[in-house]
Formats: C-alpha cells, structure tokens, sequence
C-alpha cells in the first residue's frame, strides 16, 4: 500500500518494540502499586489494636492512663507494618483536662497525618516543669509529666517497630559493667557499717578491728574494747 505525503519532512525517529518486563519485575511493580501508606484521608477501621500504659507521677494525686491505638497496614503481605493511629488519655484530675484533649488531638493528627511521626518524641521530652521535675522509682528523672508522655510515646514506637532500639556497643557494655562493679564493692563496703550500733562516722580500732573508735573527753576511745590513746 502506498501512502502520499503531501507535507514536507522536518524530522523522524525510528520506533522499537517494547522490551517486555520479567514476570518479577511485574510482580513487584504491580504489589508496591498497591501498598497502603500512612496519609490523612485514611478511613478509621472498626477495630484497632492498641496498648495503654500507666502513668503516675508523684506530683499528681491520680494516676493518667495513656492508650494508644494502631492501624494494621497491608495486612498479610511483606509490606505489613503497624503504625500508630489515636492517643487518649483518662485520668481523674479535671485539673489538666484542656491540655490533656488539646494534646491528645494534636498528636492523634500528627500520627494519622503520614510520614515521620518520631520526631514528637524528642519534642515532648524535652519540655521541663517551671516547678521543677520528679524522680521516677528507679533513678530517672522526669523534667516534667509530658516529658514523660514522649517517654511512653518512645516505648511503644519501638515496641511497634516504628523506632529501632539501639543497644549499647561490646565496649560500652564492658565500661557499665565495670562501673556497677565497682559501686557495688563500695556499697557493700559501705553496708558492713551500716547497721553498726557505733556511732556514725567512728574509725577503726586497731585492737579490735572495730569501727567504734570516737572522741571521748578529749581522747581517741574505742567503745567496742575500751582502747584509749590516754591510757
């Protein structure tokens, strides 16, 4: 068949069949097209899953109870991941309950918004008490309760998998090791005078090898043997 061009040739290119794809690669292409991610118009299931978590400060009279619910992404698939959905909190104090719904809204927003959501961690423990912070059983301080929420908030991130818990390295673990050692040795250096029925600061006979040696009428004594420096 023989086709007329009436207009004047300016340009060309030569046409090639399409490579086809592997069957892998159009599998892959075809299952991250429909991965679900995390984004704002994303519908509340009937259900969650979700954990609460008990908080109570020694500067508050009740306790706070934190849950926080999670969404199940592409369930069944290798793409399956858990992320946080909504946070409430329930507590008896009417004292903080407008901080309490603002926040609690803020950051179900931020969660259900997509994307980075760990950044509300450091945000949160980083906010101190004017008053001044508290100490938590065990040795942590607390610079304030929402410092404290970020903590929760931290703990159940990784116990999602959303934040990856970094252990401390074969040196640093070998140096606190270390260290517990050696304040253990003193403690229990420390706790053989503890219970003494001597007085506390009394030094150590050189008789009796008893720590009960103390000033008494101007002279070194020892009220264990009645060693005197005095005679």
């Amino acid at each position: 068949m023989t086709i007329k061009i009436e207009h004047k040739i300016v340009g060309y290119k030569v046409e090639k069949p399409e490579e086809p794809k592997s069957k892998v690669e159009s599998k892959e292409a075809s299952s991250e097209g429909n991965v679900i991610r995390m984004h704002e118009k994303l519908e509340r299931p009937e259900v969650l899953i979700g954990s609460t978590y008990k908080v109570k400060p020694p500067v508050a009279d009740h306790a706070m109870y934190v849950t926080i619910n999670d969404i199940l992404l592409n369930e069944g698939t290798p793409y399956e991941n858990r992320r946080p959905f909504e946070i409430f909190i329930n507590s008896k104090n009417l004292d903080h309950y407008q901080w309490i719904v603002a926040l609690t809204r803020i950051i179900s927003a931020v969660f259900r918004k997509g994307g980075d959501s760990t950044f509300l961690v450091e945000e949160l423990k980083a906010v101190f008490d004017p008053r001044g912070g508290y100490w938590q059983p065990g040795g942590k301080f607390m610079p304030s309760i929402i410092a404290e929420l970020g903590h929760i908030i931290e703990k159940h991130m990784i116990f999602i998998g959303l934040i990856k818990n970094q252990p401390l390295d074969e040196h640093q673990l070998k140096l606190v090791t270390e260290k517990r050692a050696e304040y253990e040795a003193s403690r229990q250096q420390q706790d053989a005078f503890a219970d003494s029925e001597y007085p506390e600061g009394a030094q150590l006979c050189g008789k009796c090898s008893t720590a009960a040696v103390i000033m008494l009428d101007g002279c070194m004594t020892c009220l264990s043997c009645g060693d005197s420096k005095c005679g």
